[in-house]
C-alpha cells in the first residue's frame, strides 16, 4: 500500500529538536514523534516479534517523509496511518501490506524435507530460529531472493529456503489438509522408491513426519510428499494421522515415556526434531508426540498451563510438569526465563543440557545439578488447558476441520 497521506503541512521545518535535523554523518533523520507513533503501535500490536511482524521505519528523503518497511497486522498498519493522519504528518506510506503481490497467491506452503531449517535473517549463515517437520503447513508472508518469510503453526515466525518447502496457493492446502495421511512413528528412518528397505532411499525420516497415504504393497505404506514424489515406508513405522491422533493420550506417564525415548539426543539451539533439540525445542517434541503443540520458547512456555506451588519444595510437582529456570527479577531488571526441563518424578527432571539428560534436584543424588536448583523459578502444568495458552492439538494443524 504506497500512498501520499495528508495536506503538506510546515509542522516539522518550523519546530524540530535539534537531534531532527541531522545526524552524526549529516543525514536527516525523521522527526522524534513520528517515531515514537511506530514504537507505540508495535509494542501494542507486536510486543512479541517472534510471532507478529511489524518491521516499520521512517526516514526522510528530500523534503519528503518516508514510511517503509512490512507488517502483517492490518489493524497495525491502520493503527499507524491514523495516529499519523491524527498529528498533521506529511508522510510517504511505502509500507507492505504481507502477504506480498509477489508471491502470486502462493501463500501457504508445506514442508518437503524431514527438518527444514528455519532461520532468523534469508540466508544460510543465519542463526537458526526453529525447526519444522516435513509434512508441516505454513503460511508464506514475503520473499527475498530464494528465501521466504514463513510462519509456523504456533505462530513462529523465520525465515526459509525455498527448496525446504512446496508453496500453494489456499485452496491446494486445502485438498492436501484433507486428503489421508501417515505419521512416521520410529525416531529416525528412510523412505524407499520401492517396497523393498534394500532400494534406493527416497529421503531421510524422523519421528512425527507426515505424508500423503497412498496405498498398501508387500508390508509396505506407499506414500506422496508434498512436491508428488513417491515412496514407500515400512507399514510397522508409520500409522494412519486419525488413528495416531486418537490414540494421544498426554499423561504425565506418556509425556515422561516420550521424553525419555529422546535421552542422549545432542543439543542444538534453535532445534525441535529428533536431529537435535534446545531446551524448548525438547519439551515442545515431547508434547507434539502426545498430539499437543505448544509454543515455541521458554519464555512463552512459561506463561501456558497452570501454577504449580514449588515455594521450598517440589512436592506438588507431577509427572510431565514443566520446569522453568533463569534470572529473578531485580529492582533494576526483570525476569529473564532462560530454561526449561520436565519433572519426571522422584526429585528428577529431564532437560536438554549439551545432551538430553535426567539431573535431580537432590542435593544427595549423584546426578544433583546445583546449577540449574539454583535458578530454578517456578512450574507449570500444561496437561489443564485454558483459552489462549498458545496449547492446541496436532490435528487443528495437519487435518482440515470440518
Amino acid at each position: 500500500m504506497k500512498q501520499l497521506i495528508v495536506p503538506f503541512l510546515l509542522l516539522f521545518s518550523a519546530c524540530r529538536p535539534t537531534s531532527e535535523q541531522g545526524n552524526a554523518t549529516g543525514q536527516p533523520v525523521a522527526p522524534a514523534n513520528v517515531l515514537t507513533a511506530i514504537e507505540a503501535v508495535r509494542a501494542r500490536y507486536a510486543p512479541d516479534g517472534r510471532v507478529a511482524w511489524f518491521k516499520v521505519t521512517a526516514k526522510t528523503s528530500g523534503d519528503s517523509l518516508l514510511i517503509t518497511g512490512a507488517t502483517n497486522l492490518p489493524a497495525a498498519q491502520q493503527a499507524l496511518d491514523s495516529a499519523l493522519t491524527a498529528s498533521g504528518t506529511k508522510y510517504y506510506n511505502q509500507v507492505d501490506l504481507l502477504p506480498a503481490q509477489a508471491l502470486d497467491g502462493e501463500i501457504e506452503a508445506v514442508v518437503n524435507v524431514s527438518v527444514a531449517n528455519l532461520r532468523s535473517q534469508p540466508k544460510h549463515a543465519a542463526e537458526l530460529a526453529t525447526q519444522a517437520l516435513l509434512g508441516t503447513p505454513l503460511k508464506v508472508w514475503q520473499k527475498e531472493g530464494g528465501w521466504y518469510l514463513v510462519q509456523t503453526p504456533d505462530h513462529y515466525l523465520a525465515w526459509v529456503d525455498g527448496g525446504a518447502i512446496i508453496r500453494q496457493s489456499p485452496a491446494d492446502l486445502a485438498v492436501w489438509l484433507g486428503a489421508g495421511k501417515v505419521i512416521f512413528t520410529p525416531l529416525y528412518g528412510q523412505s524407499y522408491t520401492k517396497p523393498d528397505a534394500s532400494a534406493q532411499s527416497v529421503g531421510d525420516l524422523v519421528a512425527g513426519n507426515i505424508l500423503l497415504a497412498i496405498g498398501l504393497e508387500r508390508g509396505y505404506v506407499k506414500v506422496a510428499y508434498p512436491d508428488g514424489r513417491t515412496a514407500y515406508l515400512k507399514a510397522i513405522e508409520c500409522e494412519p494421522l486419525d488413528s495416531w491422533l486418537a490414540s494421544r493420550r498426554p499423561t504425565g506417564a506418556n509425556l515422561v515415556s516420550s521424553a525419555k525415548r529422546l535421552l542422549g539426543l545432542p543439543y542444538l539451539w534453535g532445534g525441535t526434531s529428533t536431529k537435535g533439540v534446545d531446551c524448548s525445542g525438547f519439551t515442545k517434541t515431547a508434547y507434539f508426540l502426545n498430539g499437543l503443540v505448544i509454543p515455541r520458547d521458554a519464555s512463552q512456555q512459561v506463561h501456558t498451563g497452570e501454577a504449580v506451588d514449588t515455594v521450598g519444595h517440589f512436592a506438588q510437582l507431577r509427572p510431565g510438569d514443566l520446569l522453568f529456570f533463569g534470572k529473578t527479577a531485580t529492582d533494576s531488571t526483570k525476569e529473564k526465563v532462560i530454561h526449561v526441563g520436565m519433572w519426571i518424578g522422584g526429585s528428577e527432571f529431564i532437560h536438554a543440557s549439551n545432551i538430553v539428560r535426567v539431573s535431580s534436584m537432590d542435593a544427595q543424588a549423584r546426578n544433583y545439578d546445583a546449577y540449574e536448583h539454583k535458578r530454578f523459578l517456578r512450574a507449570r502444568r500444561l496437561l489443564i488447558e485454558k483459552p489462549g495458552d498458545g496449547i492446541f492439538p496436532v490435528g487443528q494443524v495437519f487435518v482440515k476441520l470440518k
